[in-house]
Formats: C-alpha cells, sequence, structure tokens
C-alpha cells in the first residue's frame, strides 16, 4: 500500500494493544501514530496526513460523539470504531454518526486489517503496488536488480528472464531481505490487497522463482522457507 497515505491515527489508552497492532500492520506497509484523547488526536492531525483513524470511543468517553463527527464529517476522514462498547445499539449510531465500521474489542488483528482495506478501497480504489524511484538498482551476492525496468542480471551481466509475477515477488524480497514474511504479506505486495488471487498462487511463483534462480547460476539457499511462519531471502542487499 505504499505509494499511498498508509499512516493510521489509532486513539486508544491501551499501549499494549497499541505496541501489538504497530507489529502486526508494519508488514503491510502500515505505520501507526497513537493518541490517548481528543487533545492529542487534533495535535497528531496538525502534524501528519493520516488514511485513516481507529476509535475506541471508550477512550474519549464524552467527546466520542463529536470526534466521530468531527473526523468523519469535517475532515472526510474514514474512521473505524474499535471499541468493546460496540454492540448492537453502539454500532448503528457509529455508522450513522459517519464511521465506516464498528469491530468489538479486541478484533482479531487480521479482521480488522481487512475492514481497514475495505475502507480504503472504498476512498481511493484499489491499492497500487510498492512505488519504485526512477531508476532504482539493488545488488546481491554480484547479482543486479533493475526496479525500474524489472529486469535481473547475474554477475556477468547477462539479463535473466522473468514474468511479471516472478520479478514483483523477487522485488519484495530483495526489498525485505532477511526478514520473514508470510504468505498474506507476498500476496499483498505482489498482487495488491484488491486482488483475488489466493495464497497457491504465491507458492507457484516461489516454486519458478526458485528453479529459475537456480538453473541460472544462484548456488544455494536463497528463498528459505521457515516452518509456520513464511519466506526469508537469505542474503544481503545493497542499493
Amino acid at each position: 500500500m505504499t505509494g499511498l497515505n498508509s499512516r493510521l491515527l489509532i486513539v486508544d489508552k491501551d499501549t499494549t494493544l497499541l505496541a501489538s497492532l504497530a507489529d502486526d500492520f508494519a508488514p503491510y506497509g502500515f505505520a501507526i501514530d497513537s493518541a490517548l484523547n481528543a487533545h492529542m488526536v487534533r495535535e497528531r492531525l496538525a502534524q501528519n496526513d493520516y488514511a485513516l483513524v481507529i476509535l475506541d470511543t471508550l477512550a474519549v468517553p464524552d467527546e466520542a460523539p463529536a470526534l466521530l463527527r468531527e473526523l468523519a464529517v469535517a475532515r472526510s476522514l474514514p474512521v473505524i470504531v474499535h471499541s468493546t462498547a460496540c454492540n448492537e445499539a453502539e454500532r448503528i449510531a457509529a455508522l450513522e454518526m459517519g464511521a465506516e465500521d464498528c469491530l468489538c474489542k479486541p478484533a482479531n488483528p487480521r479482521e480488522l486489517l481487512a475492514r481497514i482495506r475495505a475502507a480504503l478501497r472504498g476512498r481511493k480504489g484499489p491499492a497500487s503496488r510498492i512505488d519504485t524511484p526512477a531508476r532504482a538498482f539493488a545488488s546481491f551476492e554480484g547479482w543486479r536488480v533493475d526496479l525500474t525496468t524489472g529486469q535481473l542480471f547475474n554477475p556477468v551481466g547477462a539479463p535473466i528472464s522473468l514474468s511479471d509475477g516472478e520479478f514483483q515477488l523477487l522485488r519484495v524480497f530483495i526489498q525485505h531481505p532477511r526478514k520473514i514474511l508470510d504468505r498474506a504479506v507476498l500476496l499483498d505486495q505482489v498482487y495488491g490487497s484488491a486482488s483475488e488471487h489466493f495464497d497457491r498462487s504465491i507458492d507457484v511463483q516461489l516454486c519458478r522463482l526458485r528453479r529459475k534462480l537456480s538453473v541460472s547460476g544462484l548456488k544455494g539457499p536463497v528463498i528459505r522457507t521457515i516452518r509456520n511462519e513464511g519466506y526469508m531471502f537469505v542474503h544481503n542487499v545493497t542499493a
């Protein structure tokens, strides 16, 4: 989702939850800021532009209705209410005041992420792929990747033919070297969050990419499978 504003503001007093959501959402391209009260919300809004606000109404019990209307109506920001007070009556009230969605807290982080994406798609259309700077290059083990044209070159400068899907998968790995990426992250970054592709698509592309790199002369494990976690590009990458 990089390339669109991907900064979220979470209004919540649960610092443990805030830290957990920041860790959960970071691999998907979201940066998290927090606010503990309405005054901090307005301070954050004066300092940064936000794609979406996640609001626990119990964090601002006396100001929740007014703050929700300010965010959703006056500032035209998509707001997801995430609160233990999100019963049927509260949910209807929140939606009537302009909220995009209302989830009972604590929601499953994957569900919350899905609701965030849906809200952002409704405002901005399908998410775009990672924006690449003009004529950007990356290198690993003597191999060179032109991130602008989508070309891979071996250590002697010979081009290696990759399909678009194979290159997009390689691009994600070299932009996150030595980090474990699960299938959901790879699907999102390769195909976009609006895609109908499923986990098996990544497995197929990964198998093809590994085989093509091996046949082209890159020795040893390149993309390691981390059991029950995901995959990791094992080489260091330089710009």
